[in-house]
């Protein structure tokens, strides 16, 4: 029963915490090759990223993060790195690249690549709050 009442004590604690938090706002346009981070409508960053190549499709639509992964290596692409992954839907991430030199074009076989350092940036960001005060909006 006490650890019942201390627990009830601290959520009851972070709620005003909880009711405080930003929502991050992630726009990429697939047109432009880029991608805006917002923070409570206030501008942060833009970035130029790399989407779906020919012949693969990076999706279209809006979507809450489902996990983080610092560290991941692709399970479908020879364990290539993907550090910094904020997955969105399915096996889609956004995630640091090692082949910058392709950012601002498409180049992935549909994730979405940044620049590690901002990858890095983003994964903060998301990491710091509830998954659902993510909002990631791929544009055409």
């Amino acid at each position: 029963m006490r650890f019942r009442m201390t627990f009830l004590a601290l959520a009851l604690s972070l709620l005003p915490l909880i009711a405080r938090a930003q929502v991050v706002q992630v726009v990429v346009d697939l047109s432009q090759q880029s991608m805006t981070v917002f923070l409570d409508e206030a501008h942060l960053y833009t970035w130029p990223v790399s989407t779906a190549r020919r012949g693969k499709v990076t999706p279209v639509g809006t979507y809450s993060p489902q996990y983080l992964s610092a560290n991941h290596r692709s399970s479908l692409y020879n364990n290539a790195p993907m550090p910094w992954s904020v997955f969105f839907h399915g096996n889609y991430a956004i995630h640091g690249t090692t082949d910058v030199a392709k950012l601002g074009s498409p180049a992935s076989a549909g994730c979405i690549r940044l620049h590690p350092d901002n990858a890095h940036l983003l994964f903060n960001l998301v990491k710091a709050r509830p998954f659902e005060m993510t909002l990631i909006t791929v544009m055409p």
